[in-house]
């Protein structure tokens, strides 16, 4: 990663507002359009293999519900507290989860996308290593992979402890320059700490709620995401990660003049943590209020000008679904 691209640009889940989400194409795309790192969500199959996935229930991105052969792996579970019906990548094998095709997540706004269904496969998490490298030979510098691991206390639970199937998959190729590690719970990142995988730790943060990791641990009691960015849970959050990854609604907020950004950045970095925003989106449905035009939310809206105002605010990274309007809004700063 260079240093002085700031903030770095990173390809949510590849490029998603061109190809559907997580597959080959996608990531190679978001490379290809000048992206500083790529973002996968990783999740396990019943037999180990880490697969790239926005979830483990994967009946909205890929056509599992058109084989007949799976009928009988639709179920109900609940995840992190919340109940979900489908396919899940646990109940498969990876040689089963290889004959799935991808399809797009929300068609409804990227119709475009839907032009793509059944194009691509599932791919692994040691599939993506070699497209970076590829990526960062093409463009002569370091770039990375921000790896989200989902479910982390829920996968152990089931016996695939992600710690250590992610540390396998790893070794030898992570750096600190490659690799930037992050979840919502920080119990697993600690437990990447431990095994010694060099990389950037990063705590991810939601508006609402509470970690799954520590309701797991103590219920009701247990801290929620608003007191983790406090001044004393970001002092706190210092001593054991590098930075914190949050909701872009953390960082924007309505007023009466329109839109402002928060302190949030500010108070972070005054602690000692890199700031991380999820997620950049040129359409109206994304946009924060006073940047959407025209009534229709598929349609783009004044994307740049929100992009420029939560750069303006100093931070560090931001998670875009089109990772080329990233940069231009960081290059026409």
């Amino acid at each position: 990663m260079t240093d002085s691209l700031r903030p770095l640009v990173i390809g949510h889940r590849g490029a998603p507002g061109y190809r559907p989400e997580h597959t080959a194409s996608s990531y190679r795309l978001a490379l290809a359009l000048g992206a500083d790192a790529v973002e996968p969500d990783i999740v396990a199959t019943r037999d180990g293999v880490l697969v790239l996935r926005h979830e483990n229930e994967i009946s909205g991105t890929t056509d599992v519900a058109a084989h007949p052969e799976f009928a009988d792996r639709r179920t109900t579970k609940v995840i992190d507290g919340v109940k979900l019906t489908g396919w899940f990548t646990e109940d498969f094998t990876w040689p089963e989860l290889a004959t799935l095709r991808a399809t797009e997540r929300i068609p409804a706004v990227r119709q475009a996308n839907t032009t793509f269904n059944g194009m691509h496969g599932i791919i692994r998490l040691r599939d993506l290593l070699p497209i970076i490298d590829d990526a960062s030979d093409a463009a002569g510098r370091q770039l990375a992979m921000v790896a989200e691991i989902k479910h982390a206390t829920y996968f152990e639970s089931i016996g695939l402890p992600l710690d250590e199937l992610v540390a396998a998959e790893l070794a030898g190729w992570a750096t600190p320059e490659s690799l930037i590690l992050e979840s919502f719970e920080q119990t697993l990142l600690g437990q990447l700490k431990a095994r010694g995988i060099p990389g950037h730790y990063v705590y991810l943060v939601e508006a609402t709620g509470s970690p799954a990791d520590l309701v797991a641990q103590h219920g009701k009691a247990a801290l929620s995401y608003a007191a983790h960015v406090t001044l004393a849970g970001l002092v706190g959050l210092a001593r054991e990660v590098d930075g914190v990854s949050v909701n872009k609604s953390m960082i924007l907020t309505e007023t009466a003049v329109g839109t402002e950004t928060t302190d949030l950045v500010a108070r972070a970095h005054a602690a000692g943590l890199a700031v991380y925003t999820w997620t950049l989106r040129a359409e109206n449905r994304f946009l924060a209020k006073s940047f959407r035009r025209g009534s229709r939310g598929a349609e783009f809206g004044d994307w740049l000008s929100e992009f420029q105002l939560i750069m303006r605010t100093g931070i560090d990274g931001v998670f875009a679904d089109q990772p080329d309007l990233a940069i231009e809004a960081r290059e026409t700063l």
